[in-house]
Formats: structure tokens, sequence, C-alpha cells
């Protein structure tokens, strides 16, 4: 496979920085790497295969001056807005991470496991889309049990790590928590959060439309129908919840055909990039604390309905930061790769 030359538009944020570390683990085939970032971390520098790189400022026409031939993009909608069009004027292919182009029906939406067939549509516009994070693990459990019983309706509950809002998210939860124990954490800040985060569970991601869910909600209910290319109804409750990376879903899924949970975990098993852990006799189930720097899906707590025989109940985790956004987004790039060297 040949090298090619790859940007990373928001290298220093927590998504870019796991995407640096995912081309290198996966030994992708770069050739340059040229960190991008706003002025303010221009200068600084970053480690790739052990060499230093330094970042470079984020420009209109630095795709051109360092030849990009794929530039994944994670430093927020305005920015994927305004430069990807030049990225892709310059000759590259843009792999987003952003919301901004995910629902454009000439841009490809993509999970690797689920459509990846949908990637030879990057030639309308040059880019693909890299699907929001609680969606993307949710469509890979929902790939094998849809092949094997047909999906026709999934509820969903999301347990969201604060990570999904990006370092400084972060850092406000562990701050609280250092407030908590020095008993000052009626004192202690919210600024990325509308509540208080440490010891509390908010049952909102992103505003609320008119229709009474969140954007991140509805986001989750559209990019299903788009990647898998079939009309699933879906509902979604999104929380965030004070832990640091990792979220975790409470799925139920309703089928066209009667199922059971014995078949559903061998489909699941064979699922790709899935691992079930499910042996709740040993107490052995999916959690955040497991499935961190893992690019893995992790299903457990696979059980039929009560009820409804053509019902499925599931708990589904994986590390936001990879799995969710910078993992995907990588192999989304080897799978264009495979493609354009054909």
């Amino acid at each position: 496979m040949r090298r090619v030359n790859v940007a990373v538009v928001g290298a220093t944020g927590a998504v870019g920085e796991e995407m640096i570390r995912v081309l290198e683990e996966v030994g992708f085939p770069v050739h340059k790497l040229v960190p991008l970032a706003s002025a303010k971390s221009a200068g600084k520098e970053i480690e790739f295969k052990g060499q230093k790189v330094i970042v470079k400022e984020l420009t209109e026409d630095i795709f051109e001056k360092e030849d990009v031939e794929i530039a994944l993009f994670s430093a927020g909608g305005g920015v994927s807005a305004h430069y990807a069009p030049y990225a892709v004027e310059a000759g590259a292919v843009v792999i987003d991470n952003t919301s901004h182009f995910r629902m454009d029906p000439e841009v490809p939406l993509v999970v690797p496991e689920v459509n990846p067939e949908d990637i030879a549509a990057w030639h309308n516009k040059g880019i693909i889309a890299n699907p929001n994070c609680s969606t993307i693990q949710m469509v890979q459990a929902l790939k094998p049990l849809d092949d094997a019983y047909g999906v026709k309706r999934v509820d969903v509950a999301t347990y969201q790590a604060t990570s999904g809002a990006g370092k400084s998210a972060m850092e406000e939860l562990v701050m609280q928590m250092k407030d908590f124990f020095a008993f000052k954490l009626d004192e202690s800040k919210h600024e990325k959060f509308p509540h208080q985060i440490a010891l509390n569970v908010i049952p909102q991601i992103d505003k609320f439309l008119d229709n009474g869910y969140t954007k991140e909600e509805m986001k989750m209910v559209n990019e299903t129908k788009k990647i898998m290319h079939k009309n699933i109804e879906v509902s979604a409750t999104c929380v965030r919840v004070p832990v640091l990376r990792g979220h975790s879903e409470a799925v139920t899924v309703w089928c066209e055909k009667d199922v059971d949970a014995e078949g559903a975990r061998r489909a699941l098993e064979n699922g790709k990039n899935i691992l079930v852990v499910d042996d709740p006799a040993n107490q052995l189930y999916p959690m955040p604390v497991m499935v961190v720097d893992k690019d893995e899906t992790f299903v457990g707590r696979i059980r039929k309905d009560i009820y409804k025989d053509n019902v499925l109940h599931m708990w589904v985790v994986a590390d936001n930061l990879r799995v969710g956004a910078a993992t995907n987004a990588v192999r989304i790039a080897q799978k264009w790769l495979e493609m354009e060297s054909q």
C-alpha cells in the first residue's frame, strides 16, 4: 500500500491526539504527518513514531503547501465548514469528525463495519463524514442483529462520558471532584455543562429541539437511518455521566423475526470488531473502565424481553475517543486507501 501525506486538523485536541496515536498503532502508511491547529497551538511539538513533529497553523493554503492527500478533521463544525473545501481543492480526501457534513445527502456517512461500500461516494464532494460517537458503537452492534433478525425499531438510553465534550469537560469533572474532597463543591464552577457533573447525571447533551429531544438524540435517530440504509425507528435519551472515557448504552432492539439470546450472542460474537462480555453469573459485563484505549465495541447483558418474542435487550460500551471518533476515522482512511489503490 502506498505511503501518503496525512494532515490531522485539531491535532492538539482530545480526538486529534487519539487520531495520531491510532495512525501509529495500526501502522498506517504515513509518508508525512502534518499536525494542524489554531495559531495558539502552532509551534507545539507532538510525537509520532519516535520523532518530534511541529504543529503547524491551520491556514487555507496549508493543504496545498504540504501536498496533503488525507485530511482528518476534528476541530469543530465551524472549522470543518471553512477549511474542508480548501483541503478538497488541494486534492485531499477529507474525513470529518464533526457533525457539519453528516446529513448532507452528497456526503457518505460511514462506519466501516456497517456500510464500507458508501466510501465510494466520496467523489461527490471529496468528503467522508465520521458519525456521532454514540451512533457508531450502536450501529456496530445493530448490524449483525439486523442481518440475523431484521431490526425495525431501537430504543436507547446513553450514559456518555465527559470526554465527549472535549478536554476541558474532563478537566471540569476532575476539578469538581477535587472540590468535593476539599468540601468546596458548592463553590465549584460548571462551564462545559449546564449543571454540576461530579456525583451527578445530566439528562441533556446539546440543545433541546421543538420536539422535546436534544440535538444529540436526533443525531442518533437520523444517522442510524442513513448509515444502515433503512427506515429504522429510533428513540434516544442521551445522558452525561461523571465518567472520563467510555460511552455506555442500554439498547432495546425490536426485530422483524422472533429472537433468542443465544442466537443473538453468536451473531454478535461473529460481528466485526465486537467483543461479547456476557457472563452475569460471574459479574462479567462491559464497563467504561475496561474499554479505555480499546478499539472494539463491547456488548453484554444480552437477553430476550420477558413479554415480547421479537425484542432483545443489550448493554453496549466503547471508548468514545477511539471507536467513537479516532479509530473509526482511521478505519475509513484505511478503506479509502485500499479502494483507491485497486
